[in-house]
């Protein structure tokens, strides 16, 4: 019944940018987090970048922060992945993923914190030098 779609993966070269779009449908709990998975051959799925949808905090990971810019359009249920300044080493297959935060967390980074159950298909970014 949930499901997420991911949507303006491609090919760049090393400096360019894309933006990455995740569209959810049949979600309809009112507190989560949406994130941005990505997965290289040969290695482990990291996580991106992370937005509580229902107060705009985000969270990035370091090899991004600074070049990656989260957001989101709730009215349209769409959370954007601006990637900017593009390297090599950010060709991946990018997913979009959801979870429920519980009303009785209180950490302060709750989308790292929740499990993340609902997934996207992914869309393939490859940046070339």
């Amino acid at each position: 019944q949930v499901q997420l779609a991911e949507s303006g993966g491609g090919s760049v070269q090393a400096g360019g940018s894309l933006r990455l779009s995740c569209a959810a449908s049949g979600f309809t709990y009112r507190s989560y987090c949406m994130g941005w998975f990505r997965q290289a051959p040969g290695k482990e799925r990291e996580g991106v970048a992370h937005i509580e949808t229902y107060g705009g905090n985000t969270d990035y990971a370091d090899s991004v922060a600074g070049r990656f810019t989260l957001s989101q359009d709730n009215a349209k249920n769409t959370v954007y992945l601006q990637m900017n300044s593009l390297k090599p080493e950010d060709t991946a297959m990018y997913y979009c993923a959801a979870g429920t935060v519980p009303w009785y967390l209180t950490v302060a980074r709750k989308c790292l914190a929740i499990s993340y159950n609902y997934w996207g298909q992914g869309t393939q970014v490859t940046v070339s030098s």
